[in-house]
């Protein structure tokens, strides 16, 4: 028993070839024992379905310059002690000492002008990203969340009239087996609305990819960490790109150049500063750049401790922190030196002391300083005139009239028949999968096949013939569970991303995917059965054969369907790969072999144990209509009986393979829901006298 859990958690040490590892190492713990044996708020951004009523005409949504002001933007995070004490005790009531919220932002004000380069500068923790989301309508809704401010596009409150907003998050997440300008077409179609004809969708993402310097990329396949592709910068640029393809006046990078060498980085920058120069607002935060980095960005917003330190523009803060007593040196890189200079440093309590003096100190002197320019003064000066005029266009096309902020603008068929494409080049293209797979499912018949070569009609064939019928079904269910988790857990991360942009629902994403993989998932069982039934000698007849091969690949695809439910709970491919392999032993242990004899309590395992059923319904097609050989009148005569020993034989095939397609059926709908449950939503800001908690 403890082989053959041994052998369904190995699959978690190699998930790159799940299949192939789960087949050759359970198999042969399963043989070995078995033949011994004999779960907000949603954001309130562009409405992504043709069902909720219009929104205002958002600000940028013609092509108009965007003027992002922000004022008291705040963001606390209550632990669940503090939660308790204001409900306990009222919100004026104090809260204990060991529940005090920990503050993440606070009351950090500044502004973003059309054609300027925003730098969010800051060290770790500083609450650059968190400023970023919020700016962006992107913070995650979290229990015990509280973020307050006021935001305005051009004077008008986000609440009102929220813009499009090209956000680049930090993760590059893409479709591996996808090219460049597929990837991008993608996007198009999606993301444009149906009066964008085709030949205007290839002229935008032309465009975008002669202007992000993807020109040599375009027809490489993006890639992973198994799937040589794109390089690092092209990666972020293809981000970009994809967040562009709308057309939005209003573009956040978040840490657009982390990750990729200081060549690569420069590169991200210079398109986000040709971006700016064609009027868009552009912010961007950003972690320790380089000196001819910096000097591309228009403006800093510099923060310490979740607080504005500095806002303004990057040669106004030599002059400023120079009055300060704080002058950048000569020969020094001016980033390096603004973000050691509100660092804290925890080497000890009394430099950590100090550094946090110096910090509060700065931050005091910030805000005596914006009191006396007046609000929301960034000493930036005004836009450039072809900037405050002129709209942008990624692709410097016609197009940008059209691409506004409208989401979701295809018809449901055609998001279908977009994702099942995608979906079946996602597979087929992935060769080293599709071959491990293959082997997997070959080599596991012929070892199989090896093992219980020609099997007769013996006494002790009756047990070897049962034997490979249970190992048959662990094999399929494992290979199948191991794979889907492996796969859907990764894809779901760049699906929560598309959904959030509003690009597709649940219905066409999931509809398309489990159509794409039907031809191909069929092909592994089928092609193990077609190897195993004629070399282990299993009863003749068409329909036993077909029978045979029917429950395996009802099973294998009840396991992956099963996999998806799993995937869809688990929060990471590591943990779902953990989960996965060591809830399905529970499935083995009751699935017919092991346990005959089931306490009353736990009654209900067989019944959802998909092996059981189909190792049921494999023993009733195979053993029903066998005469065996009898050597003492105890022995087995018929296959009948030894059905009955097993006390198998109440319930037909047909039956069986119904218990199947009800736990098929029932994954699939729980799959379903979950992904329409674990939709991602943000938080909304809310205004400073009005202090609600995210339930």
């Amino acid at each position: 028993m403890w082989a053959i859990i041994g052998g369904a958690l190995t699959a978690v040490l190699a998930p790159t070839q799940p299949a192939l590892v789960v087949a050759v190492s359970t198999t042969i713990a399963a043989v070995n024992s078995i033949r011994g044996v004999g779960r907000n708020r949603r954001f309130r951004g562009p409405p992504s379905s043709s069902k909720r009523p219009p929104a205002p005409v958002s600000p940028g949504a013609r092509g108009d310059p965007i003027t992002l002001t922000w004022s008291g933007v705040s963001c606390a995070l209550d632990p669940p002690k503090a939660r308790k004490a204001r409900k306990q005790r009222g919100q004026a009531a104090p809260a204990p000492t060991s529940a005090v919220p920990k503050v993440i932002l606070s009351g950090v004000s500044g502004t973003a002008a059309p054609g300027r380069l925003v730098a969010l500068l800051g060290p770790s923790g500083s609450g650059k990203t968190t400023l970023l989301n919020a700016l962006s309508g992107r913070v995650p809704a979290t229990k015990g969340l509280r973020l307050t401010g006021r935001i305005e596009v051009n004077g008008v409150p986000i609440s009102t009239a929220c813009p499009p907003v090209a956000y680049v998050m930090q993760e590059d997440l893409f479709f591996a087996q996808l090219t460049v300008r597929e990837t991008l077409e993608m996007a198009a179609a999606l993301q444009l609305p149906a009066s964008v004809t085709p030949a205007e969708r290839a002229e935008l993402v032309t465009g975008l990819i002669n202007r992000l310097g993807l020109v040599k990329a375009a027809r490489t396949r993006v890639g992973d960490a198994k799937t040589r592709g794109i390089s690092g910068g092209e990666r972020k640029r293809l981000n970009l790109a994809c967040e562009l393809i709308s057309a939005p006046n209003l573009v956040a990078v978040d840490e657009g150049t982390t990750g990729i060498d200081s060549f690569q980085a420069l590169k991200v920058v210079e398109a986000l500063r040709d971006l700016a120069g064609d009027g868009h607002t552009v912010l961007a935060s950003i972690h320790q750049p380089q000196s001819s980095i910096y000097a591309l960005f228009d403006d800093l917003l510099l923060l310490a401790e979740g607080q504005v330190v500095y806002m303004g523009t990057t040669a106004g803060a030599h002059e400023y922190f120079e009055g300060l007593g704080h002058g950048c040196p000569p020969a020094y890189n001016p980033a390096e030196h603004w973000i050691d200079l509100v660092s804290i440093d925890y080497s000890s309590r009394a430099t950590e002391a100090l550094s946090r003096q110096r910090v509060a100190k700065l931050h005091r002197a910030w805000e005596a300083h914006a009191a006396a320019a007046g609000p929301l003064s960034s000493s930036a000066p005004p836009p450039p005139a072809s900037a405050a005029n002129a709209g942008p266009s990624p692709a410097g096309s016609a197009t940008t009239e059209t691409a506004v902020s409208v989401r979701s603008a295809a018809s449901p068929l055609t998001k279908f028949r977009l994702l099942f494409a995608r979906a079946w080049k996602q597979m087929s293209r992935d060769k080293k999968t599709l071959f491990a797979r293959t082997m997997s499912s070959a080599m596991s018949a012929l070892l199989f096949g090896s093992i219980y070569w020609k099997l007769g009609l013996t006494q002790a064939d009756v047990g070897n013939r049962i034997g490979l019928l249970q190992v048959a079904c662990i094999n399929a269910a494992m290979s199948a569970l191991v794979k889907t988790l492996n796969s859907f857990t990764r894809e779901r991360a760049v699906v929560d991303r598309e959904r959030a942009r509003g690009s597709y629902g649940v219905t066409p994403y999931f509809a398309s995917k489990m159509v794409a993989e039907l031809p191909i998932s069929t092909v592994f069982p089928l092609l193990f059965s077609a190897i195993v039934y004629p070399m282990a000698g299993l009863a003749s007849g068409w329909r036993k054969v077909a029978t045979f091969a029917g429950v395996i690949t009802l099973e294998s695809f009840t396991a992956a369907a099963i996999g998806l439910t799993m995937g869809a709970l688990a929060p990471s491919t590591e943990a779902a790969l953990a989960a996965g392999p060591a809830s399905f032993v529970i499935f083995i242990v009751f699935g017919g072999q092991f346990v005959t004899r089931t306490p009353k309590a736990l009654q209900w395992l067989p019944r959802i144990s998909l092996i059981r059923h189909a190792f049921e319904a494999l023993c009733v097609s195979e053993l029903g209509g066998l005469a065996l050989e009898r050597k003492v009148p105890w022995d087995v005569a018929t296959g009948e009986q030894a059905l009955a020993r097993m006390s198998f034989g109440t319930r037909t095939v047909r039956q069986l393979l119904g218990s199947q397609a009800r736990i098929l059926a029932f994954n699939y709908i729980a799959t379903y829901a979950l992904l329409k449950l674990r939709k991602p939503k943000f938080a909304a800001v809310e205004e400073p006298a009005v202090v609600t908690e995210v339930a």
